[in-house]
């Protein structure tokens, strides 16, 4: 699930800063393609009327592998940006149809206490993915721009992308459980029908508008962060960035970030698997997720030349984000999920969160050229009031609330 996502969230920043489109022009677009996310829903009900869940996750999996060397193909291409972007679109369809399914497995395999008990090392491989893009896939691009050129480098690393995708297809075509059959839905008919009702039932559980603010604003901040960070770490000094090597970059998210992701994921998982999900330790979670951000405005106001002094600000960030993801996570799957449609209410939910995340991202960029990186990062703590608001206002289930649903029901729509 974090392979993809990360990829275009980040990774590809950094290939087209190296390639020479604009900051601004990288944002918005690398941003605009990750819609999908957002509208998975939509098409989620049609899911139900073919395979199993397992089908959908091996085969969009292999599907964005491809997909993936086309994109190292396209960067040879003289209009290499239009084309390579048109296709990391199709990647993201590929990619968020893939995450419906494979939310849809875990919701169903596993009970709510194995969920909870989980989530923390879902969190962990889902960051294991974003040090595997972002570190090592970027160190190595940084060491093949040195002796094949830009364009090629990431020829390469783009055929890396697709061929660790298709080796996941293939493994999780053979270990992955079904997930459940397609029995639910027989017609587009009644997949349509079934739709309206996931969606009417979603905007009448209780407190929702509560939910959605919260959801919507938990990642406000980091959607303005993540896009800029990399391509400040990029830029020259004299623009007000830290001049940092392609290679370096990848060093600090493959060492200093692999290590403090991987940690906070975990140690998350049984933080609130022994104190549950209560106002304290959402409020907890949520500090831990965004005052971190501010590891990144001492980094702009400073520009330390340490790469250890850097590390350390990404390590902090790193397990920071690792640690508070978590409370979204479990936030969506006790708070949103829950009633008749489970796995519906869950995509729902996290296409939400992607909203959240995306429209910060798309406009980041403006205000980083209009701002400067130093203003922009004391603006990112700034934007983190609206999640600490929410966090404290927003209205929890309770364990009492909690519904039976039949087996059959959960089958419903992803």
């Amino acid at each position: 699930m974090g392979l993809p996502f990360v990829a275009l969230a980040a990774a590809s920043s950094i290939m087209y800063k190296n390639m020479g489109i604009s900051d601004s022009k990288i944002a918005f677009w690398t941003s605009l393609v990750m819609l999908p996310w957002t509208l998975k829903p939509l098409w989620g009900p049609f899911l139900e009327m073919f395979k199993t869940k397992k089908f959908f996750v091996y085969t969009t999996q292999i599907f964005t592998g491809v997909l993936f060397g086309m994109v190292g193909l396209s960067l040879q291409l003289d209009n290499y940006f239009s084309v390579s972007i048109a296709i990391l679109a199709i990647i993201a369809i590929s990619a968020s149809t893939h995450d419906t399914a494979a939310d849809g497995v875990y919701l169903n395999e596993l009970s709510p206490k194995l969920q909870a008990k989980y989530v923390g090392w879902q969190g962990a491989f889902y960051n294991i993915a974003k040090v595997v893009s972002g570190g090592v896939l970027v160190y190595a691009a940084g060491e093949l721009e040195k002796t094949v050129g830009i364009a090629t480098a990431w020829m390469f690393v783009m055929f890396g992308y697709g061929i660790i995708m298709i080796l996941l297809g293939i493994y999780n075509s053979k270990m992955l459980p079904s997930g459940g059959e397609a029995k639910s839905v027989q017609s587009v008919k009644e997949s349509m029908a079934t739709l309206k009702d996931v969606i009417v039932t979603f905007f009448q559980k209780k407190n929702i508008w509560f939910s959605l603010c919260f959801i919507v604003f938990y990642r406000f901040a980091e959607g303005q962060a993540i896009k800029i960070t990399p391509l400040f770490f990029k830029a020259a000094r004299a623009e007000g960035g830290l001049g940092l090597s392609t290679s370096q970059i990848g060093v600090l998210y493959g060492v200093f970030g692999a290590i403090a992701f991987v940690l906070g994921s975990i140690a998350a998982g049984y933080f609130i698997s022994n104190k549950g999900l209560s106002k304290k330790t959402l409020l907890i979670l949520c500090a831990f997720f965004n005052i971190p951000f501010a590891a990144y405005a001492f980094l702009a106001i400073t520009l330390p030349v340490n790469v250890y002094v850097i590390g350390s600000a990404v390590a902090i960030e790193y397990f920071g984000y690792g640690f508070g993801f978590v409370g979204l996570i479990l936030f969506m799957m006790q708070n949103i999920a829950p009633g008749k449609y489970k796995m519906a209410h869950y995509a729902f939910g996290s296409g939400l969160m992607n909203l959240g995340f995306m429209i910060p991202s798309m406009v980041s960029g403006f205000v980083s050229d209009f701002l400067g990186y130093k203003e922009f990062f004391i603006w990112v703590l700034i934007a983190t009031i609206p999640a600490f608001l929410v966090t404290w206002l927003v209205p929890l289930r309770k364990v009492e609330e909690e519904t039976t649903v039949a087996p059959e029901a959960e089958m419903v729509a992803v």
